[in-house]
């Protein structure tokens, strides 16, 4: 049977899936280790059942460069090595992996999804810093991230017809990474992720929107390196830096510790905070959807983000909330609140159909 595989690579993770060329999900599992060539040779045994007609990666940054998904060539590993500085966490596995792939299948054709891409549509005002004019055209500007997972989440909406009607709508992908994105008409406007993955949120061990002052402050009294400031904002701070005993949510969530309290109201401040800033850029809010691990599993999270957006006519129902599925707002609500669970690797796995002409276009998911 025709398939393609699809890959989500961690710096000791590979996320694995095989999708049919009609968009059936025939395996899925994850592999650990340091080594992406290791962990792809305990894979690919296992699917020689399938004829794979082609690869599909999640790769976090593309940058200006890509719009959309791309074939694989040299140049194009050559132009996202040159990202990896603001993908650090992320960027230099996507590549392993595609390395790592070629050279087990050098023939097979590979395809690189971005998580930047989806938010290509946003106007220049938003993803503009008040910088040198010459620093923005060098490329420092806001570029976004999880783009796969609201490309999904667009496309759902618009094929569901309880939400199909909503057209200020923002999107909350809470997970160890989060983030929140405001669309129009399923197009990106506005999102809290900016030049790199650590804006916004609150995150798992992400430090979120922080004073650049901080940072100066750092250096100059504490003699912090920029690879101690970076150890710092990307792997110590977040729900593990304030509550000091956990990056998991729902760790913080069953722990009495009044650090855990601290980090999860911290976390459901920020997040209600941005929405506000988003729905001004909406111009108002008709549908807030939750999203990935925290979004769709943590009901208090959302009851807690959802009681500090009451002001946008956001009214949770705390039975359908208890629940976690479908509509969560009570009826007559101004603003519709949804679980919609995500599909990262599905949308790889249509784009990557798409782009190597098998299986259908991306026309959005169950089509």
């Amino acid at each position: 049977m025709s398939a393609v595989l699809v890959l989500n690579a961690g710096s000791s993770t590979l996320k694995y899936a095989l999708y049919s060329e009609d968009l059936q999900c025939l395996v899925r599992g994850l592999e650990e280790g340091a080594d992406h060539a290791q962990m792809l040779e305990r894979v690919l045994p296992a699917l020689e059942a399938h004829d794979l007609v082609a690869a599909g990666h999640r790769v976090v940054h593309g940058g200006d460069l890509y719009a959309g998904p791309v074939r694989v060539t040299p140049e194009v590993i050559e132009r996202l090595e040159a990202l990896a500085p603001l993908a650090p966490l992320h960027q230099p596995h996507n590549l392993a992996a595609i390395r790592a792939l070629a050279a087990h299948r050098p023939g097979l054709a590979q395809v690189a999804c971005f998580d930047t891409a989806f938010h290509q549509s946003e106007p220049d005002l938003a993803r503009r810093f008040a910088l040198p004019a010459a620093l923005h055209e060098a490329g420092v500007k806001r570029y976004g991230f999880h783009g796969l997972s609201y490309e999904y989440l667009a496309h759902a909406i618009a094929a569901d017809p309880r939400l199909s009607g909503k057209e200020r709508v923002i999107a909350a992908h809470l997970g160890n990474g989060s983030s929140l994105c405001a669309m129009r008409g399923g197009r990106s406007v506005a999102s809290t992720m900016g030049f790199t993955a650590l804006d916004g949120l609150v995150m798992g061990t992400r430090c979120g929107a922080l004073d650049p002052g901080v940072l100066l402050y750092l250096m100059d009294t504490r003699g912090m390196s920029s690879r101690d400031i970076a150890r710092l904002l990307y792997r110590e701070s977040g729900l593990l830096g304030v509550s000091g005993l956990s990056h998991d949510m729902r760790v913080l969530l069953a722990s009495d510790d009044p650090r855990a309290r601290l980090a999860v109201d911290l976390y459901c401040y920020r997040a209600a905070r941005e929405i506000g800033s988003l729905a001004a850029a909406l111009g108002g809010l008709d549908l807030l959807v939750f999203t990935a691990g925290i979004g769709e599993h943590a009901a208090p999270v959302r009851a807690a983000i959802c009681e500090r957006s009451r002001w946008l006519g956001v009214e949770l129902d705390p039975q359908r909330n208890a629940r976690g599925a479908g509509i969560l707002s009570r009826d007559g609500s101004a603003v519709t609140v949804a679980v919609v669970p995500t599909n990262e690797e599905e949308m790889i796995a249509r784009h990557t159909l798409a782009l190597c002409g098998a299986g259908r276009s991306v026309s959005g998911p169950g089509a």
